[in-house]
């Protein structure tokens, strides 16, 4: 008997495409019980902005589109080649294949969404590819601090793709398929629906994260969409993202380099060159001899752990250093990156929606960097680190641009403590005093970005160094406490060293660690410490408002270095004590300039949003004014940082750098 579409086969049997429905409908419950658990853990959030219909109802739709881009070829091609004969027969193990790892896939990046959501405050995004790219450290970290969380997922992949073969195999057996000329008009149906159902709209533009966005919350617009669409969106976005006009809006190229021009602070003369555009000349303050520079940048120190900032008392040491040199009250850094954080305090870049400059490709050389200009001036210039140099691209981009010495895990010789990120802080502490003692012996001027590791999950370092602050030992404030006894003990013994005289040294964060929270930039979780020490640093607090983009043009001014560099930040040794500041934030796709207490806000295809930040609740409240006067300011420091790259105009202009 046949039907209406001429299905041959026996009674009661199924179509062709009975396995792709019964997979979708696997999927759609996985992510809505997903979603609909992601909103109870963050129901305040969610109900705060009374978000729960939206969740839900767009929720269903952006999965719809999931299974769309995730099988509509799946469907085409069971539409033309399924049948009872060798292409059928091979296609349908091929589809097999397809649905069961589609399933793995969906189910995998949920189950690790709760996870990556509390160290990041959004739904898994490019970080979580990026961290792929280095197995082997994201491995033996996540076996040292989160056994049962490995253990789990492997058990959960085995037993996803085990169900999946078996479930696909039973839903392929007694299946009618179309006579061959039904399975154009199928075809076609497929199409139509996969494009319309990938779309989810008749717009111009396809559905993506920004036309379901609708709160203030950047993890409740994300809990809206899946995991994969997150994901897969993110890495689509890692290439044109490159191109902030692409995601915040376009002006014109004069009008972006006379706004950052002038918002650098400094006179129009002070500009050397048409040909790069931010080059200038800066006089540094100190005229005598030259001193070393010594950066000591910490891993994951937000100002929520340093007790002299207001928050935890986990760092007697430095809130003791603070009354001997340059304390900022309200510091901020670029982003949530380690990578971001090198990219401020080396090269004074401008944060952008694209990943940081050292993991780029037209960054490699030829990308400015201090270590660069000090190496013209003499300087030995090194990186020293706990962990494998490698992480990050960080040994790449920093041999391509100015730094002559890697140090890194190989060159330890009996290490008092190695853990999953390499030797311990105060390894790392020692090994930089030799280097600095040694380097100062031979009459050597020295550059040296000292990079911290231990305060990093999971959170390793030696027993009997400091008194926990709380139980178990392995929690990120006894790590902060443990870096933070690792720095004391580094200054007792820089302060008996001939180099102490001659050197200036900076204690600063890359960034705060599990950056979130409710507002678009939750702005609080940017502010980092920042302590400049040296033997003729005057003891102050600065309590402006002050960017990880001012330290380097700060530091080389301190050190004596006159000369001309494309750094946009300010020096802070020739500017008034009543300028009211300014930090630029990325956080993921959003840039925030901050300007005194007000804040603008670009966000990826919406207009800019002003809002005042109290800096007491530490939450944004919306002003509209402050849109109206920071929104040009903001989208060309956004779009500078896109077109210095693109262009390569960020550089040092080789011998422009000599003094003048």
């Amino acid at each position: 008997m046949q039907s209406g579409l001429s299905f041959r086969g026996r009674q009661n049997v199924h179509g062709p495409f009975r396995a792709i429905i019964i997979f979708s409908l696997l999927v759609l419950a996985i992510a809505t019980a997903s979603r609909i658990g992601l909103g109870l853990w963050q129901a305040e959030r969610v109900a705060a902005v009374d978000g729960w219909s939206h969740l839900l109802l767009q929720g269903i739709r952006v999965d719809i589109a999931t299974l769309c881009w995730l099988w509509g070829l799946a469907a085409l091609g069971t539409a033309l080649f399924s049948g009872d004969h060798l292409i059928g027969r091979v296609w349908q193990w091929i589809l097999r294949l397809w649905l069961t790892l589609g399933l793995w896939a969906i189910l995998f990046l949920e189950v690790s969404t709760p996870a990556f959501i509390e160290e990041y405050g959004i739904r898994p995004n490019r970080l979580y590819v990026e961290y792929l790219i280095y197995p082997k450290e994201v491995l033996s970290m996540l076996w040292a601090g989160r056994k049962l969380e490995l253990i789990f997922s492997v058990v959960l992949s085995i037993a996803t793709l085990w169900g999946g073969w078996v479930l696909s195999g039973k839903l392929s057996k007694n299946l009618r398929f179309p006579r061959w000329y039904w399975r154009p008009v199928l075809a076609v149906l497929v199409i139509v629906v996969t494009l319309l159902g990938a779309r989810s709209t008749l717009g111009h533009r396809p559905l993506n994260p920004a036309m379901v966005a609708f709160a203030d919350d950047p993890l409740v617009n994300s809990l809206v969409i899946n995991s994969a669409y997150s994901l897969v969106f993110a890495i689509k976005q890692m290439g044109s993202e490159e191109d902030a006009s692409e995601v915040y809006g376009s002006l014109d190229k004069a009008e972006i380099i006379a706004t950052i021009r002038q918002e650098s602070g400094r006179p129009e003369s002070a500009f050397t060159s048409n040909e790069i555009p931010s080059l200038s000349f800066n006089q540094a303050s100190f005229t005598g001899k030259p001193k070393n520079l010594v950066i000591l940048l910490q891993e994951s120190l937000g100002a929520r752990f340093v007790g002299s900032l207001g928050g935890l008392p986990l760092t007697p040491n430095i809130d003791a250093l603070s009354q001997e040199g340059w304390y900022f009250d309200n510091l901020y850094a670029t982003g949530t990156r380690s990578v971001r954080g090198i990219e401020a305090v080396t090269t004074g870049f401008t944060p952008t929606p694209a990943r940081a400059v050292v993991k780029l490709g037209k960054s490699q050389t030829g990308f400015f960097s201090i270590a660069e200009l000090l190496k013209y001036h003499g300087y030995t210039t090194q990186f020293i680190y706990g962990g494998e140099s490698h992480f990050d691209n960080m040994r790449s981009f920093f041999l391509g641009n100015g730094f002559s010495d890697i140090i890194d895990q190989k060159d330890y010789k009996s290490p008092a403590f190695v853990g999953s990120w390499g030797v311990s802080d105060e390894d790392l502490m020692r090994k930089a005093n030799s280097e600095f003692e040694r380097l100062h012996s031979e009459g050597k001027p020295f550059f040296s970005l000292v990079f911290s590791s231990t305060n990093h999950d999971p959170f390793e370092f030696p027993d009997g160094r400091i008194e926990l602050y709380e139980q178990p030992k392995q929690t990120r404030n006894n790590a902060a406490k443990y870096a933070d006894y690792a720095i004391g003990e580094f200054f007792k013994l820089a302060k008996n060293a001939d180099y102490w005289k001659d050197t200036i040294f900076i204690v600063v964060a890359d960034h705060d660690s599990r950056v979130g929270g409710a507002d678009l930039v939750p702005v609080s979780r940017f502010r980092i410490p920042g302590l400049i020490l040296g033997d003729n640093v005057a003891p102050k607090r600065d309590h402006r408002i002050v960017s990880q983009i001012d330290l380097p043009p700060t530091l080389l001014s301190l050190i004596g270095i006159s000369g001309s560099y494309p750094m946009l930040g300010r020096d802070l040794t020739q500017v008034s004590e009543d300028w009211p500041g300014r930090a630029m934030m990325q956080y993921d796709k959003n840039f925030a300039l901050m300007e005194g207490k007000d804040v603008v806000i670009l966000q990826p295809e919406k207009e800019a949003q002003g809002f005042q930040y109290d800096e007491k609740t530490e939450h944004l409240t919306p002003y509209a004014p402050a849109a109206q006067a920071l929104e040009k300011k903001a989208l060309s420091w956004a779009l500078w940082g896109s077109l210095a790259y693109q262009q390569e105009l960020y550089r040092s202009g080789n011998s422009s750098n000599s003094n003048k």
